[in-house]
């Protein structure tokens, strides 16, 4: 296995370079990285830049922090936000259960809309591959999308040259990008990240490509070349589901480890951010120094730090799921730039 691939078995945790080249910081950040991996890097920074602040600004820093009354002020409107954070953790999992809360009516019609959809997913697949996980269902999807578009690329001899062209330069294009999509070395599904892989492909533009081209044209020829476009369309309607369904499943996992994260790392910050209270209150501080700077220094920025965890995991989250919403939004013929 060559050292690219190695390296990029830790990019979950930190950005290394990835098997097409380059580091794609952006693209680890909103979508790669583990969460707790981002939310350990903005903890990072926020320590760090608290700490460059008190070393370049030192008496008027440590002038600041011994008016206790604004720092005691300043941690009470933490403490009440994580107080607050946790009712909206709350509300968070309320709305993802009710998604699951519903009638017999509407279960039954859930249970037959996934059983026809995996019916249809079955007859496609061949031995031994199983669409319902995210990584074969890409693989399948991407050999048929491509397998259809060559059949229709080899069955346009019955329309003018012009026409000709014009579907064949189209299909070669669809086959090209099912190709990409197809090629998920590296891709670990078990975590959706056939989810990122699945973002480039326009899926609505192309649909309402094959319908034009099929209106345009279907009809110059025989009727079979009518049926390949509509095979054509119904594989990529296919596609449109599956990844829509994904991207369902994803959100609700996102949704619940958000909240588990939350819960988890709010009590000990509350904990921590009241014990800082009454210390201050009592003039009881830590007799450390770090880099030079005052005990008071050193014990605030660890609590401003740690006071701030809730706020880091909610926007380490968000920061994921709110790309994934923008990159994933185009579920019909029109999409917004």
């Amino acid at each position: 296995m060559s050292l690219g691939r190695v390296l990029h078995r830790w990019r979950d945790w930190f950005p290394t370079p990835s098997i097409e080249g380059g580091f794609g910081i952006k693209r680890w950040v909103l979508l790669e990285a583990n969460r707790l991996a981002v939310t350990g890097a903005l903890l990072t920074f926020v320590f760090v830049s608290f700490i460059v602040l008190g070393t370049i600004w030192t008496y008027p820093m440590q002038d600041l922090l011994n008016d206790t009354a604004a720092v005691q002020t300043i941690l009470n409107t933490l403490l009440s936000g994580m107080i607050l954070l946790v009712s909206i953790v709350v509300s968070i999992n309320s709305i993802v259960l009710s998604h699951d809360m519903s009638s017999v009516t509407n279960q039954e019609e859930r249970v037959k809309g996934a059983s026809s959809f995996r019916r249809d997913l079955s007859e496609l697949a061949r031995p031994r591959e199983d669409p319902s996980e995210p990584a074969s269902f890409l693989k399948v999807m991407s050999r048929t999308i491509r397998e259809r578009a060559q059949v229709l690329n080899e069955n346009v001899e019955g329309i003018d040259a012009e026409a000709a062209d014009e579907v064949r330069e189209y299909v070669s294009s669809v086959a090209e990008t099912a190709e990409e999509l197809g090629d998920i070395d590296g891709t670990d599904g078990a975590d959706f990240g056939v989810l990122w892989k699945g973002m480039g492909f326009n899926y609505g533009t192309k649909i309402e490509q094959s319908r034009t081209l099929q209106s345009a044209h279907g009809s110059d020829g025989s009727s079979a070349l009518d049926d390949l476009f509509e095979e054509l369309i119904d594989a990529l309607e296919l596609f449109a589901i599956g990844k829509e369904y994904f991207k369902t499943l994803y959100y609700t996992r996102e949704v619940s480890k958000l909240s588990q994260t939350l819960l988890v790392v709010t009590l000990p910050a509350i904990l921590i951010n009241a014990s800082t209270i009454l210390a201050i209150d009592a003039e009881i501080f830590p007799d450390f120094w770090v880099l030079g700077l005052p005990p008071l220094q050193s014990f605030v920025a660890a609590t401003f730090t740690i006071s701030l965890a809730p706020y880091l995991v909610l926007t380490a989250y968000m920061l994921r799921l709110a790309a994934v919403a923008r990159l994933t939004s185009s579920a019909g013929i029109f999409s917004l730039s």
